[in-house]
């Protein structure tokens, strides 16, 4: 029997109401949004950006890399803090191998790009009328770094390394995936705090929401509440995919929005970031009673996340953990290998200031795992036509192995 303040919910939720007014959910469940939690980890210090481009530069002297070439995002933010889009107009950091750091951006974006500046640099601006890859290629010649070889963040745009080699045709240009992944791979104290503390508010509106799903919702609406709650606590949502029944069996969703019944199994995969950091968590659960067969598949995906934990060591290749994996899985009639039904996509991906970064816990990864790395672990298991479940924690590797973000679930009883 579903109660009164559910039923009012429901009628709520399902006739479109926004939860961008959290009074109105307030008044509709009568249980209070969560409360932000008490303690709010620092933010990245201009030291630990300092400290981060000097390892970049060690890197670089190491491969004989002159300098490194990064446009606007998660690479720009992790080593400058400049938080800023990409456009046709070019904005970039040039971090030669010896000496000062510069940034490029268009004259009139000067003073909004500054505001998120968090390093002393050399700031060269280019206008409207002029070509910023020779104001780029002028940097490069200052610092003695233009012949090369001149690396790439794997990210950068075709036309920026395009006009970096027309400005300087001898240079040679090169992978930079390298140095900054070699950086960024390895998480310090501080960047894992923020982790941990985005995992706290996420595994929070997961408690706060979940007892309150009921029969009748729509899946928009639900993750309209976890979104809400996610902002309640300080947190910004990433995302909050609520996945319904058979669609559970797709791992990344339907387009259509699917309506909650009795007895649904219902998937959800929410994450926050906090100063840029994410959180990334999956928990699968019934509205109702499940069935023999949703509560055997669920033990089995909760077992196959303890067996990749156990496999995460020290020193052992990153394919090991998803080998491990799949060995169980396929002793239990799954597979073989990425066949359905079973767990079709990686056991687990690298996790950081992006939600997907590398290294992953995938077949054939020979990346040995290394303390400070981040990963995901979610060795979801698919029944196409039927439903599908995953359970997804992440863990950070220490010197004595891997150390959990949140703790993963008790039971299906207990789904958070």
């Amino acid at each position: 029997m579903i109660s009164d303040r559910r039923t009012l919910l429901t009628g709520i939720l399902a006739a479109g109401a926004t939860l961008a007014l959290p009074q109105r959910l307030l008044a509709a469940t009568g249980t209070p949004l969560p409360a932000p939690p008490a303690y709010t980890p620092p933010a990245i210090t201009q030291a630990e950006r300092e400290r981060r481009i000097e390892e970049a530069r060690r890197r670089m002297r190491a491969a004989g890399i002159s300098a490194l070439l990064i446009e606007p995002g998660s690479s720009l933010i992790y080593f400058t803090g400049i938080e800023w889009h990409r456009s046709e107009r070019l904005t970039c950091a040039v971090i030669p191998a010896n000496g000062d750091i510069a940034i490029v951006m268009p004259f009139f974006e000067e003073p909004s790009i500054r505001l998120s500046l968090a390093i002393p640099a050399e700031v060269r601006i280019w206008n409207e009328d002029e070509d910023p890859l020779v104001t780029v290629a002028g940097i490069l010649k200052d610092r003695k770094a233009a012949a090369g070889p001149i690396a790439i963040e794997e990210t950068m745009r075709y036309f920026a390394v395009d006009g970096l080699k027309k400005a300087l045709p001898n240079a040679a240009i090169v992978s930079g995936a390298g140095v900054v992944r070699g950086c960024r791979m390895h998480k310090s104290p501080a960047e894992i705090a923020l982790m941990r503390h985005a995992t706290d508010i996420t595994i929070a509106a997961y408690r706060w929401l979940v007892p309150q799903v009921a029969p009748g919702m729509k899946a928009s609406a639900v993750s309209s509440m976890m979104d809400a709650a996610t902002r309640a606590m300080g947190g910004s949502p990433e995302f909050s995919m609520v996945l319904v029944d058979a669609a559970a069996a797709l791992p990344h969703g339907v387009r259509e929005d699917q309506t909650i019944g009795e007895n649904s199994l219902v998937l959800m995969d929410c994450g926050c970031t906090v100063e840029g950091y994410q959180s990334d968590v999956s928990r699968t659960f019934v509205v109702g009673r499940p069935s023999d067969h949703q509560r055997q598949v669920w033990d089995q995906v909760h077992r196959g996340q303890q067996v990749a934990f156990a496999a995460a060591k020290i020193g052992a290749a990153a394919a090991s953990v998803d080998d491990a994996v799949r060995r169980f899985y396929e002793g239990l009639g799954y597979g073989p290998g990425y066949r359905l039904p079973g767990l079709s996509h990686r056991t687990g991906h690298g996790i950081g200031l992006d939600g997907h970064e590398p290294v992953n816990l995938v077949h054939g990864e020979t990346q040995v795992l290394e303390p400070g790395m981040c990963f995901s672990d979610e060795p979801g298991l698919y029944l196409p036509g039927q439903f599908g479940v995953r359970l997804e924690d992440c863990f950070h590797m220490t010197e004595a192995g891997p150390a959990w973000f949140s703790q993963p679930p008790e039971s299906l009883e207990r789904p958070v």
